[in-house]
């Protein structure tokens, strides 16, 4: 599974960085699947760096704040005008309850048929997993100020060069506190892409909104992770503060994540 930071700047896009999105590829044997984890603010132009628009399999929304899915109104353009028209059918999106209307609100479209001609809205059912190629997507509820927020853990299953199938497994925090539901999301990841939007010191007196880079690593280090990779960090955050942070409470492999890198799970 090969994870692509397209945005992960925090709360809205800063200058060198889109906001939260995240694009997943894996191969089940007989084609590549790309799916997008979030699609924020800023961030439809950045992933046509790795992607055509036309080669999305899925969205999956972690919640509905405009830093997390905003830039799916400007997929709907694209999907609604493309000269000589879309190549696939519908895109499935799955997300909270809201998600349809939310869009179809934000563009100014009557809810009934808003954007459902261009997207496959299907809402999440709380851990209940999601199979599309050779990935599944469990939703976990999490620990943020708006009606539904999730983390998502995504299991990949993918074939060796001897054709031996072996899974991996990323989490993505989404926006979130301290919270069970976190910690049992990231159980045994392979990587742990983990919003530290607050600094310690700095955010004490704001509860139930977002992580520490210290938070984050108690986080990964109940769940028994193996990598952290810090992400959601605005302009006012300090990166380097953040993982000093994250490094004395987590024994792995400690990283921020930087828009344009490829990592491999």
């Amino acid at each position: 599974m090969k994870l692509t930071i397209v945005g992960c700047t925090g709360s809205f896009p800063g200058p060198g960085s889109p906001a939260s999105c995240y694009l997943l590829t894996a191969h089940d044997g007989e084609r590549t699947w790309k799916i997008v984890m979030d699609l924020g603010s800023g961030a439809l132009g950045a992933i046509q760096r790795y992607t055509d628009l036309e080669d999305i399999d899925a969205i999956f929304l972690t919640h509905l704040h405009p830093d997390h899915c905003m830039d799916l109104c400007g997929l709907h353009v694209a999907v609604r005008w493309k000269p000589g028209g879309w190549g696939r059918g519908r895109i499935p999106v799955w997300g909270p309850a809201a998600t349809a209307d939310r869009m179809a609100t934000a563009y100014g479209l009557d809810l009934d048929p808003g954007m459902h001609g261009e997207f496959d809205f299907t809402n999440w059912t709380e851990r209940k997993p999601v199979t599309l190629g050779p990935f599944t997507v469990t939703p976990f509820a999490v620990n943020h100020p708006v009606e539904e927020a999730y983390a998502l853990r995504v299991e990949a299953t993918e074939p060796d060069k001897n054709g031996t199938r072996t899974t991996r497994v990323l989490t993505y925090s989404g926006d979130t506190d301290s919270c069970i539901g976190l910690e049992e999301a990231a159980k045994d990841a392979d990587l742990f892409l983990c919003e530290a939007a607050f600094e310690e010191g700095r955010d004490d007196g704001i509860k139930d909104v977002h992580l520490t880079g210290k938070r984050a690593g108690e986080a990964a280090a109940a769940a028994g992770a193996r990598r952290l990779l810090l992400t959601h960090i605005p302009v006012w955050t300090s990166q380097t503060k953040v993982m000093q942070e994250a490094r004395p409470v987590f024994g792995g492999d400690v990283a921020v994540a930087v828009a344009g890198v490829h990592y491999t799970i």
